[in-house]
């Protein structure tokens, strides 16, 4: 399964957290910190659905880059 993961930049760090998983956030001090920890996060967070035998939310967000032209 592929989901999207939302990375944040702010003034001490990186967040991260996963639109169609709530409750799946992390930040840490670098983007590839936060790529690992919520890459971890999101098996985790799965693993424990499994367990309780809790469906799995298919992934359903999708993202895209829109550029803006700056005119001025």
């Amino acid at each position: 399964m592929n989901y999207v993961v939302i990375y944040e930049r702010a003034d001490t760090g990186w967040g991260a957290y996963v639109p169609d998983l709530p409750g799946v956030v992390t930040t840490g001090r670098t983007k590839e910190a936060v790529r690992s920890l919520i890459q971890e996060a999101i098996e985790f967070h799965l693993g424990g659905l499994r367990e309780d035998r809790i469906p799995i939310p298919a992934p359903s967000a999708e993202a895209e880059v829109i550029s803006i032209s700056n005119h001025d």
